[in-house]
């Protein structure tokens, strides 16, 4: 019995999903909207590749797309007081890394709950951009900047290929580097890990540093799309992200989870929003029928997780009977 994994399935889930909206969705295949719909994808998929390194380790980051945003507003504050384009960048980068130290630091070094964390930190990060913009929007931005969220390099966005590179990164740092490593296996059971020898709090520390470095790619992105930075960049990604690491395979519990799940699970969100809003489905309905996915995503996570300990104790009961 050939047995597919959870990855191939979603895979397979994507190809059956795009071919329907070819034929039901009119203009679904037309150039233009494929192109958008690849311009598009980048920004969410880093999103949800950060936040799928964070769910491994059995946390949560609440405060991620506000960290992207806290990263966008700094980076287009130096831009229109006319610093070069790459010390703006740096800036965006800076804040975003910062913000990562402050809930690596609340989680790993003080213990506090990641879910209590992140939720006061993105409640603090809202208040400091707000604070800062008093609300506006900041655009204005050089030509040059614009290439990154616009140009293409042949038939592919610039940001597709940004997205590529952080992508395979971090299926290289989770796989094949002892730091990765080290992450599932935190995930599994942080005091066996501890025992072990590995250091969880450093890893802990990294997790949380690379999720906020993901946000910071993000958001590039998403400011140099729109030419503009607010306090809601991305505010729609926020439960998306998380939905879409789950419905990729990773283990809410932590201790299991793939990029490439990530990505066709976003690729699969991507698909069905954009087909169905082809369609003339409501916006509303669309956002049921993904809060729907994601419960029935879980429940059955749930249910198989269960069926799994069962069976290994059974296994464990009938060796040690067996003996």
């Amino acid at each position: 019995m050939i047995k597919i994994s959870k990855e191939s399935t979603l895979g397979l889930i994507l190809v059956a999903l795009f071919i329907l909206m070819a034929v039901t969705a009119p203009g679904f295949l037309d150039p233009y909207n494929l192109s958008n719909m690849m311009f598009q994808f980048p920004e969410l998929a880093i999103l949800a590749i950060g936040m799928m390194v964070v769910i491994i380790t059995s946390g949560i980051d609440l405060s991620l797309t506000f960290t992207a945003a806290f990263s966008g507003v700094i980076a287009a504050m130096t831009m229109t007081h006319h610093y070069p384009i790459p010390l703006a960048i740096a800036a965006g980068v800076g804040v975003a890394l910062l913000c990562g130290l402050v809930n690596g630091f609340f989680v790993a070094f003080i213990g506090v709950s990641p879910i209590l964390v992140t939720l006061g930190t993105m409640v603090l990060f809202e208040g400091l951009i707000l604070s800062i913009t008093k609300g506006d929007a900041i655009s204005g931005f050089p030509d040059a900047f614009g290439w990154i969220g616009n140009m293409s390099i042949g038939p592919f966005p610039l940001s597709i290929l940004i997205f590529a590179a952080l992508a395979l990164a971090a299926s290289v740092l989770l796989n094949r580097t002892p730091w990765g490593r080290s992450v599932y296996k935190v995930g599994i059971n942080p005091v066996a890990a501890r025992f072990s020898g590995i250091n969880v709090t450093r890893v802990l520390l990294g997790v949380y540093l690379f999720s906020a470095f993901a946000a910071s790619v993000s958001s590039m992105i998403m400011i140099s799309r729109y030419n503009s930075a607010k306090v809601d960049l991305g505010s729609s990604y926020q439960l998306l992200t998380i939905a879409a690491a789950v419905l990729g395979g990773t283990d809410i519990a932590g201790g299991y989870g793939k990029v490439i799940g990530t990505v066709y699970a976003v690729g699969i969100f991507q698909v069905l929003s954009n087909g169905l809003n082809l369609l003339g489905v409501p916006r509303t309905v669309v956002d049921i029928m993904m809060g729907v996915i994601l419960i029935a995503v879980l429940t059955l996570n749930y249910f198989t997780a269960k069926t799994r300990k069962k069976k290994s104790v059974k296994q464990a009961l009938q060796v040690k009977s067996a003996s």
